[in-house]
């Protein structure tokens, strides 16, 4: 955080004195990627405190609270920086090339650095959003140099504020998948990569099982996915080996470990309850 503020003032008073819109844009760009990082170390610590009386789950979702945060700013910054750019392309400005040049090769490697150490620890929603900074940043640089190289042997000046449109662009494609995936967390979906239904009829084909209805499958955090259900079994006197075989099959197969199930006899289920999806009836085993 404090290596990305203090090159966000070199790059600012650089971008000033050259006149890039690229090098200013990167500026302002650092100035949100340290107070994302900031964000996402004060959530990581928040999400470490133990269950309450008030937060049963503890305050793990304060990470995909700090990607939220990080990736709204960033809808922000890019909104920002292309209307500056439009306006750039009315009335271009000149640009020194040379400076642009040294002191985006030199953010370049400010971001390799701190790129490098956020992609070494754990990957989370959280760490994704500040890494989402850093990898904006670095493209911002990039597209810095070529504008500094383009300008300094051609004098082109559009270019400064044509790549500024282009690192937007790609960095409002990244920034609209990390909402899409926090969103699904908050809004309490089926995590990416698994299936409600296969879920359903892998557990009812569990010996001594006959269906499982109330199906629900949510994630609480990054690496931290929920499943509760009912499962209706033959004999009631099987369950704690129908139980061992049920969470054996949920991490193994769907790496799922945080599992809440309730055993219900066959004789007190006549039709499914609230099932979780449009399905009129409840998950059983099928020979396919």
């Amino acid at each position: 955080m404090l290596i990305t503020i203090l090159f966000a003032a070199v790059e600012a008073v650089g971008g000033w004195w050259s006149g890039s819109l690229t090098l200013l844009g990167d500026a302002g760009h650092m100035v949100s990627d340290g107070t994302a990082l900031g964000l996402a170390a004060f959530a990581a610590r928040v999400a470490r405190q133990p269950a309450s009386a008030q937060h049963s789950y503890g305050l793990v979702r304060a990470e995909a609270v700090a990607a939220l945060v990080n990736g709204l700013f960033m809808l922000l910054v890019v909104a920002g920086i292309a209307y500056h750019a439009i306006e750039r392309l009315r009335s271009p400005h000149a640009v020194a090339g040379g400076t642009v040049m040294i002191i985006a090769f030199l953010g370049l490697l400010i971001n390799l650095l701190v790129a490098k150490m956020l992609h070494g620890g754990e990957q989370t929603l959280n760490t994704r959003g500040a890494l989402l900074h850093v990898l904006g940043d670095l493209l911002g640089s990039v597209a810095a140099m070529l504008a500094g190289l383009v300008i300094y042997f051609t004098g082109w000046m559009p270019i400064d504020p044509l790549l500024s449109l282009l690192i937007c662009g790609l960095i409002l494609f990244s920034s609209l998948r990390l909402l899409r995936d926090v969103l699904n967390v908050i809004m309490e979906g089926v995590p990416r990569g698994l299936e409600l239904p296969e879920v359903g009829q892998a557990m009812a084909g569990v010996s001594g099982v006959s269906s499982v209805h109330d199906l629900h499958i949510w994630t609480l955090s990054s690496g931290m996915v929920v499943l509760s259900a009912h499962v209706v079994i033959q004999d009631m006197n099987h369950w704690e080996r129908i139980l061992d075989a049920s969470r054996r099959l949920l991490s193994e197969r769907f790496s799922i470990d945080h599992v809440t199930l309730q055993p219900e006899p066959t004789t007190t289920i006549t039709a499914p309850i609230r099932l979780h999806i449009s399905e009129k009836r409840p998950f059983r085993h099928s020979a396919d």
